[in-house]
C-alpha cells in the first residue's frame, strides 16, 4: 500500500461524504499507487457512520465507542493505516485534495514530513476566517513557534502527509487528545532529526468548524502539557521499576549478601571482575595509570585496556568500591546496568515502534532478560549493562532521517566512545547488527535508502571524528601497549549448534533444569548464547508471516536470520545426518577484530529483534477490533514467552578468605617487592586467590592470575599468565594427584620460577590432592611447609637464594 489517506470525524454527515467523493473522485482518476481511505469516528451521535461515501471498497472505518478528541481520532488512525505514505487531512478538505502533488513533491526531496502552510510565501488564501478567529490563530502560531516547534509557522493546517513508518511512529508516541496532537507530532519529527517542509498550499476557509473558544483554552493547555511532558508517564515509572524488580528477582541469591554470596555458574569470573572493580579504584584512589597494573600476572603485568575492566562504570563506581568493597559495586552495577538495558530498549520502541506501553514492555523484555542474556548475567557485565547501545541505535537512526546531522554525529561519537570503556565486544556486534538491518532495510525501502545514505555517512564520519581522538591513545595501548596481544583462538566449538536456537535454556524456570541439553549445545552456562525455544521461534515467524507487508518486520526478520546463521561459526553440523556445512562465518571470522570474537555470541543479535517484533505483534493484536484475534494474538506472545521466564541465578555461599590472609598473617612472610604465590597458581580454572588479593585490599602482588594477556613469540591472546615448568607443574598435580618424579633438574628450575616471581612465600590451602602438592613442593624446595592460621606456608627467605 503505498498511501493512507486518514479523515478524523466528529459528528460530519454534512461535510464528509462530499469531502470523500472528492478524495475517492481524484485518487482513482490520477493515482496509479494503490491507495487507501481510512475514516475515524470519533464517537459520532449523527448520521456519519451511515454516509453512502464509506461504502467506497477502498474506504475502511474505524470506530471509537465515544468521543476522545481529535487526538485520539488520528492515533487510531494512523495505526490502522499501511501505506508508505500517510496523508492526514481534516474532514472539511479546506484544502482540495489536489495539493498532495505538491506535498507528494517534497517528500520526493527528503523531508519526511511535508505539511500545508498557509504562512509561507505562495500560499493562496481564498476564504477568511472571521476576523477574531484571525487574531487568535495568529497569536497561537507565535506560541507554538517560540515554546513547541521552533522554525515551523503553521501546524494547524488540517492537510499534512507524512512518511508512513515515521508516521506511525510519531503518533503512536502521541498523549494528546485534542487539537494539540498536530504540535506534538511535529514536535516529535524535530527531536528525531526527520526534516519537515512546509508546503504553501490554496486554502479556503469551510462554514460549520467544531472549533469553539472554549478549544483555543484547551489548546493552551496541552502547550503546557508539552512543556512537562518530559516528565515520565506512570506507566513509563511502573516499567522502570517491574524491570529493576525482575533485574533483583534474578540476583537474588547475591544481591542481599553479595561479599558473602558467589553465582556459582558465573565459574572463576565473579573473582575476576570484583578484581577489575578492585584495581580500577585503587588505580584512582592512588593517581595510578587506571591501564596497567602488576598485581597479578607478575612481574610482566596485565594490560588492563586489553581486558574488560568497563573504565566507564568500574570508575565512577570507585566510591562505592572503595567505601563497601568490589562485590558490592559489581553486584550494583549488574542488578541496575541490567534494569537500565531493559528500559532503554523500552524508551527507544517506545519511541520508534508502538505506541502501547505495555506492548513495549514485552518487547524491552525479550530483549534485556532473553535467555543469552541470563546467561551472560552469571559472569559478564559487559554484556549485561548494554543500556547505551539503543540510544546509539536512536542517533544512528536520526542521522538516517537527515536532519542535525553535525548535532547528532557529535552526540553518536561520544556516546560510542562512553560504550567502548563498557564493552567493545559489544558495540562491534551492535554495529554488524546495525549493518544488518540497515541493508534488508534499504533494499527493502530503496527510496528512503536514497534520502538516507548521505546524511547517515556524514554523520558517521562526525562520529568517527569526535569519537576516536577520545579513544585514540587507550586502544593503542590495548593493541600496541605492555602486555598487548593478537587474537584469542576459542577453539572449533564457539559457534552454536543449529539445535541451541530452538532448545530451551538451563535456567528457564519453566522449561529448563537438568532435563535440558543447554549444557551440551554450549560452551559453559555463561555462554549459552542462544536457546530460544521452539515456540518463540515458531510465534516469530508467524508475526513475520503476518505482518509481512511492514518494511521493518522484513529487516528485523532478516536481521534475527542472519545473526542466528552466522552464530552457528564456520562450519555447521546438520543436527542427526553427520554431515558439516561451510558457513558464512568462515568468510568473516577471519576478519581483523572479528577473528577474537566468540562467533555463538552473534546470536544475541536476536533478542532486540525478536522483542521488536513481539512488541509490533501484541501492539497489532491489542487494536485488533475482533476479540478472536486479538486474544489469539496475546496467546500466541504468552506461550513463547513463558518458557524463557528465567529462574534466579545458581549461588552458594562463598568460601571463606583463609585466615592467614584476612588477619595479616602474611604480612610476616612476605616482604615489600615480593609476591604471594598460592598453589597452585591462579588461572582461569581457579582464580580464588584474586579473592584473596580483594579482600587484602589488593596489598599483595601474585604471579599467575585469570586476565587476557600475551603468549609466546607471536603474542597470540591467551586467558592467563604464559605457563611456566612450575606453575604447569602443580597445576598438573593439584589435577591428578599424582607426584612427579623430581630431581636436581626439576628444582633447578622450580628455583629459576621462583625468582622470576620474586616470591616471598608460598602458599597451600586444604584442597583436593593437598598432600600430593605437599609433598611436590617439599621436593622442590627442599623442606616441608609450616601450618599458620588454617595454611601451609613455605616462607622462601634464605632458601633459593632469596634474602
Amino acid at each position: 500500500m503505498d498511501l493512507t489517506v486518514v479523515i478524523p470525524a466528529y459528528n460530519e454527515e454534512h461535510r464528509l461524504g462530499p469531502t470523500l467523493d472528492a478524495i475517492t473522485a481524484h485518487l482513482t482518476g490520477n493515482e496509479p499507487r494503490p491507495w487507501e481511505v481510512v475514516v475515524v469516528d470519533d464517537g459520532s451521535t449523527d448520521g456519519t457512520r451511515s454516509l453512502p461515501a464509506l461504502g467506497h471498497p477502498r474506504v475502511r472505518l474505524v470506530g471509537s465507542s465515544r468521543h476522545r478528541g481529535k487526538g485520539h481520532a488520528l492515533r487510531l488512525g494512523v495505526a490502522a493505516s499501511r501505506g508508505r505514505r500517510v496523508l492526514v487531512t481534516d474532514a472539511d478538505l479546506s484544502a482540495p485534495i489536489e495539493e498532495l502533488d505538491r506535498l507528494d513533491k517534497a517528500l520526493a526531496e527528503g523531508a519526511r514530513a511535508a505539511i500545508a502552510s498557509r504562512c509561507v510565501a505562495g500560499a493562496d488564501i481564498a476564504g477568511r476566517q472571521h476576523r477574531v478567529r484571525e487574531l487568535l490563530g495568529r497569536a497561537g502560531k507565535v506560541l507554538i513557534r517560540r515554546t513547541a516547534v521552533p522554525g515551523i509557522r503553521d501546524t494547524q493546517c488540517g492537510f499534512k502527509l507524512f512518511d508512513g513508518d515515521r508516521a506511525r511512529a510519531a503518533f503512536g508516541a502521541a498523549r494528546l487528545d485534542g487539537w494539540g496532537i498536530d504540535v506534538e507530532v511535529l514536535r516529535h519529527f524535530q527531536r528525531a532529526g526527520w526534516p519537515v517542509a512546509e508546503v504553501p498550499v490554496r486554502w479556503s476557509h469551510r462554514p460549520g468548524s467544531k472549533v469553539g473558544p472554549l478549544d483555543y483554552a484547551r489548546a493552551l493547555t496541552d502547550l503546557a502539557r508539552l512543556r512537562a511532558a518530559r516528565v515520565p508517564r506512570p506507566a513509563d515509572l511502573l516499567a522502570a521499576t517491574l524491570f529493576l524488580l525482575m533485574s533483583v528477582a534474578l540476583y537474588a541469591g547475591r544481591f542481599f549478601d553479595p561479599a558473602h554470596r558467589y553465582l556459582t555458574d558465573s565459574l572463576q569470573d565473579q573473582n575476576q571482575w570484583e578484581w577489575f572493580f578492585a584495581v580500577t579504584a585503587d588505580n584512582v584512589a592512588h593517581l595510578r595509570d587506571p591501564l596497567f597494573t602488576d598485581l597479578q600476572g607478575f612481574p610482566d603485568g596485565v594490560n588492563l585496556m586489553a581486558n574488560t575492566v568497563m573504565l566507564g562504570l568500574s570508575v565512577p563506581l570507585t566510591p562505592v568500591t572503595l567505601l563497601w568493597g568490589p562485590a558490592v559495586s559489581l553486584s550494583l552495577c549488574m542488578t541496575l546496568g541490567l534494569a537500565a538495558t531493559a528500559a532503554a530498549w523500552y524508551w527507544l520502541i517506545v519511541k520508534r515502534v508502538v505506541r502501547r506501553r505495555w506492548a513495549a514492555f514485552t518487547g524491552a523484555s525479550l530483549a534485556a532478560f532473553a535467555p543469552p542474556m541470563v546467561s551472560h548475567a552469571n559472569a559478564h557485565p559487559n554484556f549485561v549493562v548494554l543500556f547505551m547501545i539503543p540510544l546509539i541505535v536512536d542517533r544512528a537512526l536520526r542521522l538516517a532521517a537527515g536532519a542535525g546531522v553535525v548535532r547528532n554525529g557529535i552526540v553518536l561519537g561520544l556516546m560510542s566512545a562512553y560504550q567502548v570503556f563498557l564493552g567493545e565486544e559489544p558495540l562491534l556486534l551492535a554495529s554488524l547488527g546495525m549493518l544488518l538491518f540497515a541493508a534488508a532495510y534499504g533494499a527493502v525501502r530503496r527510496d528512503v535508502a536514497r534520502g538516507a545514505w548521505r546524511p547517515l555517512l556524514t554523520g558517521l564520519l562526525i562520529a568517527a571524528a569526535v569519537c576516536l581522538p577520545l579513544v585514540a591513545y587507550p586502544l593503542y595501548w590495548q593493541f600496541a601497549g605492555p602486555q598487548s596481544y593478537g587474537s584469542i583462538a576459542h577453539g572449533d566449538d564457539a559457534g552454536n549448534s543449529p539445535l541451541s536456537l530452538i532448545a530451551f535454556a538451563d535456567r528457564s524456570l519453566l522449561a529448563g533444569g537438568p532435563r535440558t541439553t543447554a549444557g551440551s549445545l554450549s560452551l559453559n552456562p555463561t555462554e549459552q548464547n542462544a536457546f530460544y525455544g521452539w515456540p518463540l521461534t515458531a510465534v516469530a515467524a508467524a508475526i513475520v508471516v503476518r505482518l509481512w507487508r511492514s518494511a521493518l518486520v522484513k529487516a528485523l526478520a532478516f536481521t534475527a536470520v542472519a545473526a542466528a546463521v552466522l552464530s552457528l561459526g564456520p562450519r555447521i553440523p546438520l543436527p542427526g545426518t553427520g554431515v558439516v556445512c561451510p558457513g558464512p562465518w568462515a568468510l568473516l571470522g577471519r576478519l581483523p577484530l572479528l577473528e577474537s570474537v566468540i562467533e555463538g555470541r552473534l546470536a544475541m543479535i536476536c533478542a532486540p529483534a525478536l522483542g521488536i517484533l513481539l512488541a509490533l505483534a501484541v501492539d497489532r493484536a491489542a487494536a485488533s477490533p475482533q476479540p478472536g484475534s486479538r486474544y489469539l494474538g496475546l496467546l500466541g506472545v504468552a506461550v513463547a514467552l513463558l518458557p524463557l521466564v528465567p529462574a534466579p541465578l545458581r549461588s552458594a555461599d562463598r568460601a571463606a578468605v583463609p585466615a592467614f590472609v584476612a588477619d595479616g598473617s602474611w604480612r610476616r612472610h612476605v616482604r615489600d617487592g615480593e609476591t604471594l604465590v598460592p598453589v597452585p597458581l591462579p588461572d582461569s580454572g581457579d582464580a580464588e586467590a584474586l579473592h584473596w588479593q580483594t579482600a587484602a585490599h589488593l596489598a599483595f602482588k601474585l604471579p599467575g592470575g585469570y586476565f587476557n594477556g600475551p603468549r609466546g613469540t607471536d603474542r597470540t591472546g591467551t586467558y592467563g599468565a604464559a605457563p611456566r615448568f612450575t606453575s604447569g607443574l602443580l597445576r598438573e598435580v593439584g589435577w591428578t594427584g599424582l607426584v612427579p618424579l623430581i630431581g636436581e633438574r626439576e628444582r633447578a628450575r622450580a628455583a629459576r620460577d621462583l625468582a622470576h616471581w620474586r616470591a616471598g612465600a608460598l602458599v597451600l590451602t586444604p584442597q583436593p590432592h593437598d598432600d600430593a602438592l605437599r609433598t611436590t613442593l617439599r621436593k622442590l624446595t627442599g623442606r616441608d611447609g609450616r601450618w599458620t592460621d588454617g595454611v601451609w606456608v613455605w616462607d622462601l627467605h634464605g632458601s633459593h637464594g632469596r634474602s
